[in-house]
């Protein structure tokens, strides 16, 4: 995932402005001026939310499941708000949109229902009797990608709160009005000033402060992996957790055996939702050798009828890409002589625009085949047997998600156990859903995210031992 902590690694903290334009993608429009935090406002913020988790930690699990179900009926009652907002901010198509900001209600709803079934254990020990308690950390730091701005930063919150503690988020420079919009929401739900903020601002100025201050006990941190080995250095300069979402490139396996053509009309989806920019990106192919010509004829159509367009348009199913600068990474994976199989259409103009591609790999340690693009450009490699397939799946750095498609469900067994990464689909490419746990192998992150556990993940495990024996 492209999304940086240090957006502009070559400018001075200093050198950030103290407050940043919000461009519409699709028209390059100005659409907002959002004020830039400063470590000053970090320490602030840091500092409300340790006192209003003291009191949100002492409430009963019930009134903290009441409030948060409150939160996600008032989210609920502004899905198209927030969705059009995400249009403007983010270029996503408004379908897409409308989904996400449904996600945010169902993970608040899903998140408060854990809040009384944080339960210990109690654990046979001789001479007494031996308990465990989930106690809150305090305050959680989440610091949100672009890519998907408001679900990723209620994998972070939803839990957090749940479990007890305050939130102090900080969204991606170029996306941060969803999340202040969910943050006056969570106001007028009723939840406490300060248990909830918001941060917009710079990464080396607001991001690097709020890692690096003492009163933030974890940090969550959705983003590139050359940044979060950053974050994870710091946090272990203070012995604080930290969970890290990070790259992938993911792969698309696709076995001589299984339904072709459902295969090839599926794929397309699997790389160009959110145009490309997904770190569960299905952006390699392997095709068993034996039906790769018929699976390339089959996907050609399938890509270029893709819909791309205006994001508020219903039809549409791919917008722009973030920014220019985004764009021009895509670009360079892309050069103008590249043995691009299939290329499909894009807006001219304004916006920032690039077209579905599908290249064609000419060995598998190919720039493009290897290193994550973060758009919507798939590589298309062969394979020749179940071996061949592991085998080139499994060469990459990363190890997020990944497809199989196979009508033998031994293989689909095998191939699940064999390929390294954290999220797999058969037959299907979804693999990430808020009651199941998300995370990476390798270097795509550090601990799982969402699921029935995610709310101990924001906890310390107390052990109480109380002697039963006469005194």
């Amino acid at each position: 995932m492209n999304e940086s902590l240090n957006e502009y690694p070559h400018r001075h903290p200093d050198d950030h402005p103290h407050e940043h334009q919000i461009l519409n993608p699709a028209t390059e429009e100005v659409i907002a001026t959002v004020p830039a935090a400063t470590p000053g406002d970090v320490a602030a913020a840091v500092a409300r939310a340790t006192e209003a988790q003291r009191g949100w930690a002492a409430l009963a699990p019930a009134d903290r499941a009441r409030l948060l179900r409150r939160f996600a009926a008032v989210v609920d009652g502004r899905i198209e708000e927030l969705a059009a907002l995400e249009v403007r901010e983010a270029g996503h198509p408004i379908g897409n949109a409308r989904w996400e900001a449904g996600n945010v209600r169902d993970l608040l709803d899903y998140a408060a229902g854990g809040a009384e079934r944080l339960s210990g254990a109690q654990i046979p020990v001789a001479g007494g009797l031996n308990v465990t308690f989930h106690e809150p950390l305090g305050v959680v730091a989440v610091i949100a990608p672009w890519n998907f701005p408001m679900p990723i930063a209620a994998w972070g919150t939803a839990p957090a709160l749940a479990a007890g503690n305050a939130v102090v988020l900080k969204p991606a420079e170029t996306t941060p009005l969803t999340a202040l919009r969910l943050a006056e929401l969570a106001l007028e739900a009723g939840l406490p000033e300060g248990l909830l903020q918001v941060l917009p601002g710079a990464g080396p100025v607001a991001g690097a402060a709020l890692v690096e201050h003492p009163g933030a006990a974890k940090v969550v941190f959705t983003g590139s992996t050359a940044v979060g080995k950053e974050i994870m250095a710091t946090c272990a300069a203070g012995v604080k957790r930290v969970t890290l979402e990070l790259g992938g490139k993911s792969p698309n396996i696709v076995f001589a055996d299984a339904d072709i053509e459902r295969a090839a009309a599926s794929a397309p989806g699997s790389f160009l939702d959110n145009t490309g920019q997904d770190c569960c990106a299905r952006s390699r192919i392997l095709v068993q050798a034996s039906v790769y010509d018929r699976f390339m004829e089959l996907l050609a159509p399938a890509v270029t009828s893709f819909a791309v367009g205006d994001p508020a348009d219903p039809a549409t199913a791919m917008g722009p890409l973030i920014s220019a600068a985004q764009r021009e990474r895509v670009r360079s994976y892309v050069p103008e002589d590249a043995p691009a199989a299939i290329r499909g259409d894009a807006p001219q103009g304004k916006g920032f625009w690039y077209p579905a591609t599908v290249l064609e790999a000419t060995g598998p340690g190919d720039r493009a085949a290897v290193e994550e693009i973060f758009g919507p450009v798939a590589v298309v490699l062969p394979f020749e047997d179940e071996a061949d397939a592991v085998r080139l799946a499994n060469a990459t750095d990363y190890g997020l998600s990944g497809s199989i498609w196979t009508r033998d469900v031994g293989r689909a067994v095998r191939v699940s156990r064999a390929v390294a990464a954290g999220n797999l689909s058969v037959n299907s490419h979804s693999s990430v859903r808020y009651a199941t746990p998300f995370g990476g192998y390798k270097q795509s992150g550090l601990g799982r995210e969402l699921g029935p556990d995610a709310l101990a993940a924001f906890t310390e495990t107390k052990n109480v031992f109380i002697s039963t024996e006469e005194q």
